[in-house]
């Protein structure tokens, strides 16, 4: 299961973006995962959940965004989902196209609570 290294390596990366905000909490981290990346989303979910609790970055929340494999038309250059095989162009019908995404793993956003205004309430 490798989505346990990599929830492992996402918080890593949350724990070395946390010393940017000395007086906030990062309460969520959104990821991006694609079709083709290899990583089950439900997977990932699990295994970051378990890394988490009882953590010094609980109770951190993960937001998955799974994102479908795109093409990209050769000859109008539209951008459209795609499957593995007989991608048509959807907005000149073409049928020379190139791969534009959908293997992407990466970290997209966190979302930082300032621990300065709950304090002096």
């Amino acid at each position: 299961m490798h989505e346990m290294g990599i929830a492992n390596s996402i918080l890593e990366a949350v724990r070395t973006e946390a010393q940017r905000f000395p007086h906030g909490h990062i309460c969520k981290v959104g990821v991006r995962i694609g079709e083709l990346a290899g990583v089950d989303p439900d997977s990932m979910s699990f295994c970051f959940g378990a890394l988490v609790c009882d953590s010094d970055l609980a109770p951190l929340a993960i937001e998955i965004e799974y994102c479908a494999r795109r093409h990209r038309c050769r000859a109008c250059q539209t951008i459209f989902p795609a499957p593995m095989e007989g991608a048509r162009c959807p907005a000149c019908g073409g049928t020379d196209s190139e791969f534009a995404a959908g293997d992407e793993l990466e970290l997209s956003y966190l979302e930082v609570e300032d621990g300065t205004s709950a304090a002096g309430a």
